[in-house]
């Protein structure tokens, strides 16, 4: 569907009261072209959680911990352990 809106002096386009506070993506493909995405994004101090080798560890892990379910410690037998 497209609409036609104007810029305002300031600078600004109103994409209407339902799309307040959400986050978008501009992607100036061309001079007088514009692309707008609606979106999530992640922010940097996050995103080396999404490298591939991350991904993968995190992976692991969770199965990991899906085949070994928490169990009790026996205090004693680990600080035996320690003091060896």
């Amino acid at each position: 569907m497209e609409t036609i809106k104007s810029v305002g002096r300031s600078g600004q386009i109103s994409l209407g009261k339902k799309h307040a506070g959400r986050t978008v993506l501009i992607d100036q493909i061309d001079p007088n072209v514009w692309i707008i995405k609606l979106g999530k994004f992640i922010p940097e101090s996050e995103q080396w959680l999404y490298q591939t080798k991350i991904q993968n560890e995190i992976n692991e892990a969770i199965t990991w911990s899906e085949k070994n379910p928490p169990r009790k410690s026996d205090l004693r037998a680990l600080t035996s352990r320690l003091k060896k």
